[in-house]
């Protein structure tokens, strides 16, 4: 009886506890990986973020990549022609001013069934009135322009020119249109005058001559302001974060906003509103 027996085929005690422990536990790996501590990692985001850093926490190919990047940035900013302006700025300049324009007209055009006068397409009413009717209205018209801040010569003389083709006589013109261009939006107005006009938002300017303690955490300050046609009481809301006012000082009050209470009105002074101190900063004064 014979039996045969391979070399090949024999394994030893210890190749087979090797094999079982393979299959039992996972292989660890003889190199390990490398990780950054924490203090490694917050020191490499402050070089990375820091502006004086040149690389910026890059490697050398990106750190060329991104000065690159600016160099043409920087070249593509410069016009060829050195100019200030370029034919792509031009056009959409041109394109904004046709489309103001344009809505100026459409807005005019509505306004037109109230007012005739606002028709775009309606002809300039100067070139109706005589030639009397004219050098009276242009004289009345550059008298107004002396009184009234912010209106030109030539927008007062076609008010007057309206009212006088309407059928006015050229006085009741001039006091119509000075009521009405005196008290108009954005003009500052005599205290006395807030009460008569019909908006939500007036200017005035006068002097502070009482400051109390408000009744409400929400109200900053509270007083009087005064001028020469009359008093009225504002109210300043800390949430406006405006600048603090004093008594005595003289103060321009800007797109404050008007308030009705058991038929007195006051004026409130909110985010919108500005502030101008005419006196404060006159160093000849000091």
């Amino acid at each position: 009886m014979s039996s045969k027996h391979t070399i090949g085929q024999r394994v030893s005690v210890d190749e087979q506890a090797i094999e079982c422990d393979k299959e039992q536990f996972k292989v660890v790996e003889e190199t390990p990986k490398l990780r950054a501590s924490v203090e490694q990692t917050i020191q490499g985001k402050v070089d990375t973020n820091h502006p004086d850093g040149v690389g910026r926490g890059l490697t050398l190919a990106a750190e060329e990549r991104m000065m690159a990047r600016e160099k043409e940035i920087t070249r593509t900013r410069k016009r060829r022609d050195r100019s200030q302006d370029s034919e792509r700025e031009a056009q959409c300049r041109r394109r904004a001013v046709e489309v103001s324009r344009d809505r100026r007209c459409a807005f005019q055009e509505r306004a037109a069934s109230v007012d005739p006068w606002c028709d775009p397409t309606k002809a300039d009413p100067r070139e109706e009135l005589l030639q009397e009717q004219l050098a009276a209205v242009n004289k009345q018209a550059m008298r107004l322009a002396e009184k009234l801040d912010g209106w030109s010569r030539a927008a007062i003389s076609r008010r007057l020119a309206e009212r006088v083709v309407d059928g006015t006589s050229v006085m009741s013109a001039v006091v119509g249109v000075y009521e009405e261009l005196r008290t108009a939006p954005g003009q500052v107005i005599p205290i006395a005058d807030v009460q008569n006009v019909n908006r939500k938002e007036v200017s005035i300017e006068g002097q502070i001559t009482q400051l109390w303690t408000p009744g409400s955490s929400k109200i900053q300050q509270a007083g009087l302001l005064e001028d020469d046609s009359g008093r009225i009481k504002f109210t300043m809301w800390r949430a406006s974060q405006k600048t603090i006012v004093e008594e005595g000082e003289t103060v321009q009050l800007r797109s404050v906003a008007t308030n009705w209470y058991e038929g007195r009105v006051s004026v409130a002074v909110t985010g919108w509103s500005t502030l101008h101190f005419p006196e404060r900063g006159r160093w000849w004064d000091v």
